[in-house]
């Protein structure tokens, strides 16, 4: 009897264990239909919801694509316009921002970005004054007459006009296309003008960009540039005396002063020399021309790593062999400068048997022994010079043409010595003229310093 319940009992296990995994499977296979059924329509339910949630974010909750794709393209139009261009943006009477056409654009604008200029300035610094027609240039110069003609340099030709609008003479250079300048010194120039306010920097009063034609408009400086009071006179033109050499390398060196010390960021002019240095009434310098100006080192560099510009003669060895741009390079420039204001002689003259000669190159030697001093300054002069002062300009401008930049003295340093030797005014009446070896004309007269030497460092020593 207990073995057949025994029996009974492990035949019913023995079933139900096969009963089991048949019924599990049905039930899996029924809860997997049922899920497929309904799991569409369940996050169908939620996906509306959440859509209609987030779309009443914007103030605009269309249903199509079409207005949806609409609304994307608003959003990125009100992203672009808080950053407007100047002169490809305008507002209208509902004050709302929109384009103009291209042609309406602003040019200088243009010529600044596709002079690779956006990454040094910005378009706020584009301010070059008042913006004329091309029409009212041709009609201020008389159609670019030969007869307002003052000359042409690397930028292009420089003629005088009368501009009625403002009632003013002005002088107007004109870009030329196949020039050595092209259109990023143009933009540089206007960049550099606009920000600068000095007495001895020429005045930019407006520009013209229409085109293909690129102008300039300055205040106009009567009395030219100081090569053609220094070089090939004509006849009957009186030579510049002591004084006013002196007076004119004095407010050019204050300009230079302004570009180094007083603007920022700094300036490295890299383009001076006589024909850059213009003269108004009284013989009141300013510089000019600002089209290779570059900005100087900023923070702990002391250099500008740059394509090596400028002219020939006036060019400073250090930067001529290394590309490398520092406030030095300037000060040599200005150095040779002065020394055509002594000399009378070119940056550069061309000899018969030497070819090109550089005015550095022939002072040098002469800087060693002061019996030479008399033989340095321009004949022009004619001896009328105070000895004093004719040596105390050799030692500047001997310092200032250092092979060793570091040689040289600071522009505030320069300064400060013009400044003195313009207030000593030398009068031809009270002194006497000196000899061709530098001798008074009238023997046993006494000389302002008869032992002063400049050594080869440049400095003065008695």
């Amino acid at each position: 009897m207990v073995i057949r319940l025994l029996r009974e009992q492990e035949e019913e296990t023995e079933n139900r264990g096969k009963k089991g995994p048949f019924f599990l499977l049905i039930f899996i296979i029924v809860f997997l239909s049922i899920f497929a059924f309904v799991f569409p329509f369940f996050f169908g339910f939620l996906y509306i919801l959440g859509f209609q949630k987030v779309m009443g974010c914007f103030p605009c909750t269309g249903q199509s694509k079409k207005r949806t794709e609409s609304g994307v393209n608003n959003d990125i139009k009100r992203k672009d316009q808080k950053k407007p261009t100047s002169g490809s943006l305008k507002v209208n009477s509902n004050g709302n921002l929109q384009k103009e056409d291209a042609a309406k654009d602003d040019r200088l604008s243009l010529d600044a970005r596709n002079s690779n200029l956006k990454d040094q300035i910005s378009e706020n610094e584009i301010n070059g004054g008042t913006k004329f027609a091309f029409g009212e240039l041709v009609e201020a110069t008389d159609n670019f007459s030969s007869n307002c003609f003052l000359g042409e340099g690397g930028f292009g030709k420089v003629y005088k006009g009368h501009l009625k609008r403002l009632n003013q003479v002005v002088a107007i250079k004109q870009l030329d296309q196949n020039g050595v300048q092209g259109i990023r010194e143009f933009v540089v120039e206007i960049v550099m003008l606009s920000q600068a306010d000095h007495p001895n920097l020429v005045k930019l009063i407006g520009y013209c960009v229409e085109g293909d034609q690129r102008l300039l408009v300055y205040e106009y400086m009567p009395l030219g540039s100081l090569e053609n009071h220094l070089h090939d006179l004509p006849p009957g033109q009186k030579p510049l005396d002591w004084n006013t050499r002196m007076r004119i390398a004095a407010g050019a060196a204050k300009g230079l002063e302004y570009l180094h010390d007083k603007m920022n960021p700094s300036v490295i002019y890299r383009d001076l020399k006589c024909s850059n240095i213009l003269l108004g009434e009284g013989y009141h310098a300013k510089l000019s021309d600002f089209g290779l100006a570059k900005v100087g080192p900023i923070g702990d560099k002391t250099h500008v790593s740059t394509r090596v510009m400028g002219t020939y003669g006036y060019c400073a060895p250090d930067y001529a062999m290394t590309g490398q741009l520092t406030f030095k390079s300037d000060i040599y420039s200005f150095g040779v400068a002065f020394l055509e204001l002594i000399t009378g002689r070119k940056a550069i003259v061309q000899t018969k048997d030497r070819g090109e000669l550089y005015l550095v190159a022939w002072a040098r030697p002469m800087f060693k022994d002061r019996k030479n001093f008399s033989r340095m300054v321009d004949p022009l002069l004619q001896g009328q010079y105070p000895s004093r002062g004719l040596y105390q300009a050799l030692a500047i401008a001997a310092m200032c043409v250092q092979e060793q930049p570091t040689m040289r003295p600071a522009i505030s340093d320069v300064v400060m010595a013009l400044n003195y030797l313009a207030s000593q005014n030398y009068d031809p009446q009270t002194h006497l003229a000196q000899g061709p070896c530098g001798s008074p004309s009238r023997t046993g007269a006494k000389r302002d310093n008869d032992k002063a030497q400049i050594a080869s460092d440049g400095s003065v020593r008695d």
